[in-house]
Parts: structure tokens; sequence; C-alpha cells
């Protein structure tokens, strides 16, 4: 966002803070004050003053010459998960579909544009991905992202795809915008989205738009598999029903959740889907 695109409202100073805060992640978990000024756009003065403040709140500590963030930063994101009423409701669901499938799943929300882990159940496997509540990918090259994404409306949508760097992940990752608008529009039609090693190789993923009262979509439940081990086909055939039936049990439990004077989850970030009512489960 340029200076002249910011708002009157808008505080710079609160941007650079969480800049610096968003410097630490998990390839540069120490950072010496050069390398935060440098990765955050700031002067070595700036950057201090930013770190020494945030020292004193207690979300950084120094170590030597280097800085690290505390686990007070943990604090920003539960806000956000302890109020998101969605997770909870659905938790025991992807238990049932962990039991019944005996594969990981997850339930994501769309945040910009990436999509977001809000609930995660494993597969009771010796080897798991490493994937937590909190984690992030990109929208565009998953099978959660894209549901949400097109459950957008038809402009927001074309604006997304617009300003989306389509970066290839592997050889199979759709890369440019024309054949991910038809990607997108065959998943509103059919009402789930079929991912095959686009964003690790090795990996394919099957998800759902879970709908608010009103047919919005407020987030998304998949089921990742190992390519070497199941077919695309066995994935309609075997997952893809028993997806469908969580979701649609998650949609009964947050229409009486919400009530009817609120239509969808708060914080998703996503908007009323235009998409025709969900297909029926494949036959077996």
């Amino acid at each position: 966002m340029s200076e002249a695109e910011r708002a009157p409202h808008f505080v710079r100073s609160l941007e650079r803070g969480l800049a610096v805060i968003r410097a630490f992640d998990a390839d540069h978990p120490e950072l010496s004050l050069s390398e935060v000024a440098r990765t955050c756009g700031l002067t070595r003065a700036a950057a201090r003053r930013f770190l020494l403040t945030l020292a004193d709140l207690g979300y950084v500590r120094a170590d030597g010459r280097t800085y690290r963030l505390t686990p007070r930063v943990l604090e920003l994101g539960y806000s956000y998960l302890s109020s998101f009423s969605l997770a909870q409701l659905a938790e025991p669901h992807l238990e049932q579909l962990v039991d019944r499938t005996r594969e990981s799943s997850s339930l994501c929300v769309l945040d910009g544009d990436d999509i977001v882990y809000v609930a995660r159940v494993p597969a009771r496997r010796i080897m798991t991905a490493a994937i937590t509540v909190g984690t992030r990918f990109p929208a565009y090259v998953t099978s959660v992202g894209r549901v949400m994404l097109a459950g957008l409306p038809g402009d927001e949508m074309e604006v997304r795809l617009e300003s989306a760097q389509l970066v290839p992940l592997t050889a199979r990752t759709i890369v440019t915008a024309d054949l991910l608008r038809a990607e997108l529009e065959r998943v509103r039609r059919q009402g789930y989205a079929l991912v095959d090693q686009e964003l690790e190789e090795g990996l394919r993923s099957i998800a759902a738009p879970v709908r608010g009262r009103d047919g919005e979509v407020v987030a998304a439940v998949n089921i990742p598999v190992q390519a070497g081990r199941t077919t695309l086909a066995a994935v309609r055939r075997d997952l893809l029903p028993a997806l469908l039936e969580t979701v649609a049990g998650i949609e009964a439990d947050l229409r009486v959740a919400t009530g009817p004077a609120r239509a969808s989850s708060r914080g998703t970030g996503t908007h009323r889907s235009s998409s025709s009512p969900r297909p029926p489960a494949p036959r077996r």
C-alpha cells in the first residue's frame, strides 16, 4: 500500500512495529539489529527503538547481539483463535472424520492471499506433516484456498486473480491467471477442490467449503494424502463422501450456534458465495 493510498487514520508506527514482529520466522528465529532494519526497511535507530519497546512489553528478548521473540507473542494470535468459535465447533467433526478415513484433516480460513489453519486433527501415524494451528500457505495453490476463493463474488475473485503472484512451487503448479480462473470456476460448479501435487510433490489434498446460514463461505475442511499410496480416483471415491458429510455436520451445528441473527462466523475475511448448492456425494 502506497503512502497516497493510506487513510488519514493510518498509524505508520504501528505498521512498522508489526513488521518487526513479522521479521522473525522459522528460518530466522534470531535477528541482529542490522538484519531487522534491513528486513523492515528501517534505519538502525528506528529498528532499535522498536526492538527495545517490544522488549519492554515482553514480546522480544535480547540475546547478546541478537533478538528473538518470546512466547508472549502467542497472545496476539490466541485472542483471535479463542474467540473463533467455529474452530471449537468443528473439532469433534474433524476427529470423527480422521477416525473414519485414517487421514489427517484441518479447518482453514482465508486471510488475504493466504489460508490459515485454525483447527487440525492429525492422523495417528509415526510420521505426520509438521502443520500446526497458525500455519499459512498461499491460497491459490491449496485445496482449501481454492474452495474459498471460488466462493468469493466474481468481481472480488477477479481482483484477487489480477494481483496474485503465481509462483511455481512444483512442476504441476498452476501459474497463469486464466488457468486458475478456469479451475476456480470448476471448483465453484462441483462444490469441492482437488489439488494434485501443486503445493508439494507427493501431496494431494481435497477440500470442501463450510458455509454459514446465508450461504457465505466462512471456512473450508481438507484431507491431505500421499500421492504414492492414494490415487485421484480413490480420493474422490473414498474420501470425498466422508468429507462432504463432515462439512454438512459442521454447517448444521453452525446454524444452531449462530442463531437467526448471525449468518456466519466472525473474522474469516471471506464473503457471500455465489456458488450452486453442494453436490451430492458420489456413489462408492
